[in-house]
């Protein structure tokens, strides 16, 4: 940790906002030194909730909504609050942000995954620090990652960071509730039998976020699994954490790096619908890594447009992969069953090619000797 030259940080509402709503600008400015400091010698990019909570006192709302239409309405006007409160944080050290603003259907897709991380990429060159929230104010519920610790998770994969630090209101992952006598902080995770037997809450205690200790551990688990470390701390810690100093917990990695968008469309894409698959399909696609022709395809469900994500399901209904399908679902229906080169001729070139492309393809479960 010591060693890492790009850190992505990831900090909740709870540690920026007031419990009423609005931004604390006590908390905005700690959470600023530390990372100015820390900024000296790594890249770092904050991943920032708290545009919602900001913009609830503003618009007289005593609590967080539960539509989505106030949600947007709130987050409209409380992500320019937080941006123009850390701008004039970080100007006090002379750092420039650059806003940007993410949903999953940016970064599942192969074009938007490159712009994501080419500007990204750019922004650090050019020496300005990132802060990226989920765009809350035109995602859908379709499209929503549903929390900014699995975007944190992401979005260190994303930018190859070398580690990623999830700064909560409580100081690491406890066995128990942290306020029952008894508990005791685990020090580090190196694999799920680390996390047997201990009772993971669903909810943060502030009332202005959606995320809580279950998130963080799932957050955890994606980004251990993409080879990134990950440290779980407090807002008061975070000094601690991007020093290498022992604090919180320390999840190690449980896989190997890569550079692969395909990690996105498993965990930030919700399906628009499903693709039946008979047995040979499903063979094909999970210990071949084959792309789906139409060959393979017994039936259709949802209403899709080409470029959707679409779970791949075999004959009992259990989804096996899920993947970016080339074809409307209004097309599909004609195709079931037929080879490309009987619909090449039929219904011309254009017909003579994949459902769904192996290089836009995730497995979802293992099958036999798929990973």
């Amino acid at each position: 940790m010591v060693q890492a030259r790009r850190v992505v940080v990831k900090v909740g509402s709870s540690s920026l906002t007031t419990a009423a709503g609005g931004l604390d600008a006590d908390r905005v400015d700690a959470l600023v030194d530390v990372l100015a400091k820390a900024r000296e010698e790594r890249e770092i990019v904050l991943v920032s909730s708290g545009a919602i909570a900001a913009g609830l006192a503003p618009l007289g709302l005593p609590r967080r909504p539960r539509d989505l239409a106030r949600q947007q309405a709130a987050a409209s006007v409380g992500q320019g609050l937080l941006v123009a409160r850390y701008t004039a944080s970080f100007a006090r050290y002379g750092i420039r942000v650059g806003q940007v603003l993410l949903t999953s259907d940016d970064v599942s897709r192969r074009t938007h995954y490159r712009n994501a991380y080419r500007t990204l990429d750019q922004l650090l060159a050019m020496g300005a620090l990132p802060i990226v929230n989920e765009n809350d104010t035109v995602a859908t519920d379709e499209i929503r990652f549903g929390d900014n610790d699995r975007l944190a998770a992401l979005v260190a994969h994303l930018v190859r960071a070398d580690l990623l630090v999830l700064l909560s209101d409580v100081d690491g992952l406890y066995d128990g509730d942290p306020r029952t006598p008894g508990t005791s902080r685990v020090g580090e995770v190196r694999g799920p039998a680390d996390l047997e037997g201990i009772s993971i809450g669903s909810a943060g205690r502030s009332g202005v976020g959606t995320g809580g200790m279950v998130t963080k551990v799932e957050a955890a688990a994606i980004a251990t699994g993409a080879g990134v470390p990950v440290v779980l701390t407090s807002a008061p810690h975070a000094a601690d954490a991007l020093a290498g100093r022992p604090t919180g917990t320390h999840f190690h990695r449980t896989g190997k790096r890569s550079a692969d968008r395909l990690l996105w469309l498993a965990h930030a894409s919700a399906p628009r619908g499903s693709l039946r698959l008979d047995a040979g399909a499903v063979r094909a696609v999970t210990q071949r890594h084959s792309s789906l022709l139409p060959a393979g395809l017994t039936g259709v469900e949802g209403d899709f447009a080409a470029g959707d994500p679409v779970d791949l399901v075999d004959e009992s209904g259990a989804a096996v992969a899920r993947g970016l399908v080339n074809y409307d679902a209004r097309e599909l229906p004609r195709l079931l069953g037929r080879s490309t080169r009987e619909l090449a001729a039929e219904l011309g070139p254009a017909y003579e090619r994949e459902v769904v492309h192996r290089d836009d393809l995730v497995l979802l479960r293992r099958q036999g000797r798929t990973s």
